[in-house]
């Protein structure tokens, strides 16, 4: 894919370009063309091997990243910002608030005021319960009826309902804005997330070992045991949506990213067996009464607004989906 640069604008700048879906982004725009550059925490883990095949311009800290826009957003076509605290989980909202609202503010402001497009990551858990449908609406009264369940899920509708109203208001924004809802995102890269890895990447060495594997009971009398809904998407599906954006600067607004079609966990976890070639063996344990009630039981993305914006691309299913995945796990266990 050819890149389209503006005035000598070549390099595209990815938050939170280590982790999961920001480092598969870096790899695919790298081979596209770009210049790269990342901006992330590595720690003492095993995060940069993420990026060990990646040809990368430079690499930040986050704490660096304002003030290398300022100094080089001459050169900067576009900011990818995946960098956020992705966890459903997190207690501390101040943490949240620093880490998903604050930050993403300021990369707007600042997108707006150097001509620089911005492309950031949403969440499906705006949607929260799901009660008022799954569907990208942009107006704000709409936005206003979701209910997130979680301080993770409000802090991404935060950022969407500030640039519908700066949208709507004629205030600045960058040239180019896309916010992307991702739904359940499972892929290569995800191994650093601990216990925000999908659940492919959990049950996979059960699985291939041949022990059973376990999913939540469910306590809704509407749905089967391991029968609880989920659109699942392959990162390479989420890539190529952001490859698109990239080559039509034409396109705004918050989008769903997801198949349009969901599937079960049991259905996930039966997939799983079948791409190791083992008959399925799952058992089934209490939720943790923690999260009961902040529990999504169905989410499907309604992909109407992406399709009518001209994205024309075909996802992965279910199945096909896992059998590349688990390729890829046992692929590099021999490595």
């Amino acid at each position: 894919m050819a890149i389209a640069a503006r005035d000598g604008r070549d390099t595209i700048l990815v938050t939170g370009g280590a982790g999961f879906i920001g480092s598969n982004i870096a790899r695919a725009l790298a081979v596209d063309g770009w210049r790269i550059v990342v901006a992330d925490w590595f720690g003492t883990g095993g995060k940069w091997k993420n990026l060990a095949d990646v040809l990368l311009d430079d690499v930040l800290t986050p704490e660096a990243t304002l003030g290398w826009i300022e100094a080089q957003h001459a050169r900067v076509e576009a900011i990818v910002h995946m960098g956020a605290i992705s966890a459903t989980t997190e207690p501390d909202v101040d943490l949240i608030v620093a880490r998903n609202i604050r930050a993403t503010l300021d990369l707007w402001a600042i997108s707006a005021r150097h001509d620089v497009r911005l492309i950031y990551a949403s969440s499906a858990a705006t949607y929260g319960d799901g009660s008022a449908g799954f569907v990208d609406d942009n107006s704000a009264t709409h936005l206003a009826r979701l209910r997130p369940l979680n301080a993770y899920g409000w802090s991404k509708l935060a950022v969407d309902r500030r640039f519908i109203a700066d949208v709507a208001a004629g205030r600045p924004t960058p040239p180019q804005w896309a916010g992307l809802r991702f739904f359940n995102v499972y892929g290569p890269n995800e191994a650093h997330k601990d216990d925000m890895r999908s659940v492919i990447h959990k049950i996979y060495p059960l699985a291939a070992s041949g022990e059973s594997v376990t999913l939540f009971r469910s306590h809704d009398p509407n749905y089967q045991d391991g029968g609880q809904l989920r659109d699942f998407i392959h990162v390479d599906d989420c890539v190529a949506v952001m490859r698109w954006l990239i080559a039509n600067s034409g396109v705004n607004g918050i989008f769903n990213v997801g198949t349009g079609k969901a599937r079960s966990f049991a259905d996930l976890a039966r997939a799983v067996f079948a791409a190791l070639g083992r008959e399925p063996r799952i058992t089934y344990v209490d939720m943790p009464e923690r999260i009961r009630n902040a529990y999504q039981y169905f989410t499907e993305a309604d992909a109407t607004r992406l399709r009518t914006a001209g994205y024309d691309g075909q996802f992965t299913s279910l199945e096909d989906g896992i059998a590349r995945y688990v390729a890829a796990l046992k692929s590099a266990e021999t490595q």
